[in-house]
């Protein structure tokens, strides 16, 4: 049978894990928004 204290430690090193990626993920998700705006910009720059 597993050690309690060890079974929490892989928990939390896992919880720890997905909560880094979530940040990737949505630093990723910021950059493409922006980029979009750019771009939306830029053509009504040019259209003027």
């Amino acid at each position: 049978m597993m050690n309690s204290s060890l079974i929490i430690t892989l928990i939390a090193m896992v919880a720890a894990t997905l909560s880094l990626s979530a940040c990737n993920t949505i630093e990723g998700a910021g950059q493409d928004i922006q980029k979009g705006g750019q771009s939306i910009e830029k053509a009504a720059d040019t259209s003027r």
